[in-house]
């Protein structure tokens, strides 16, 4: 079947996995959008729709769009045309800053910590409204200031803690294997406290056990009311943590449905094997 805006949310198993629909609302909407670079058409009226709690997969072959689509959303790439929106809030045409401070967070397939800086720092960085940022409350409220401090400081460990960073908290973050630096960009994501997490191929360049770290943490924070959507080409990943998944090609969406479901479909077949 062709895609459907209406299957946009599901009614949930105990443990948490999508198996129906429901009358909720989505988290994330993406109606319509385009995009180009010159004459190359990125994304062609791209459609879907994202279920809160949910961990959804996006996946297509080369070139189908996933990494516009994702620069678009999380707003460093600007759309041609269409809506995003988180909840109520209309995302297209704001600035990355803007809509990550509306609850979206989003990692990269290359992570980029700022290497001279500790693990610890970059975590702090990522910290939203810090009165010391600004000049007149570190004269006027310095108790208030440093209180607000410790408050980062202790959510910063914690999120060290639950990633198994703690220990390399006072590490330079360009010392980190990759695997390490990936735990670290997600948890400078959480710091800003997002209600959607944008995952770029989490699995590449990450050894096996790390990457059992990282799948028991994101369905850790799913169980706590946090909401994903990943592009991933590791289909054992897929199949493993994703559910729905959502089948882009050639900047539109073409399917969404179980895994299981989506790999038989012929018209996957095609976009990937050209057959």
């Amino acid at each position: 079947m062709p895609y459907d805006m209406r299957r946009f949310t599901r009614q949930r198993h105990p443990d948490g996995r999508a198996t129906g629909e429901s009358a909720t609302a989505p988290l994330l909407t993406v109606t319509g959008v385009t995009k180009r670079f010159g004459g190359v058409e990125a994304l062609a009226g791209c459609t879907l729709a994202i279920a809160e709690g949910s961990i959804t997969g996006l996946i297509g072959p080369n070139g189908a769009g996933k990494t516009t689509l994702f620069n678009v959303i999380s707003g460093l790439t600007p759309a041609d045309g269409g809506e995003i929106r988180l909840g109520a809030d209309r995302l297209d045409g704001r600035s990355a800053h803007a809509i990550a401070r509306r609850g979206l967070g989003r990692t990269f397939q290359i992570p980029r910590p700022l290497g001279r800086m500790t693990v610890m720092e970059n975590v702090l960085v990522y910290a939203n409204d810090q009165p010391g940022e600004r000049l007149a409350g570190v004269f006027t409220a310095p108790r208030y200031v440093r209180a607000e401090e410790h408050r980062a400081r202790a959510r910063a460990q914690a999120i060290l803690d639950s990633m198994e960073l703690a220990h390399l908290a006072s590490a330079r973050a360009e010392t980190l294997s990759g695997g390490q630096k990936k735990l670290l960009e997600l948890a400078r994501v959480l710091m800003s406290d997002p209600r959607l997490i944008l995952l770029d191929e989490p699995g590449a360049g990450v050894n096996p056990t790390l990457m059992r770290s990282l799948v028991e943490t994101i369905r850790a924070l799913r169980a706590a009311g946090r909401t994903f959507l990943l592009i991933e080409h590791d289909m054992d990943l897929v199949t493993e943590l994703c559910d729905p998944v959502i089948v882009m090609a050639q900047g539109r969406t073409l399917m969404e449905g179980p895994f299981a479901e989506v790999r038989r479909d012929s018209r996957v077949l095609e976009a990937y094997l050209g057959t």
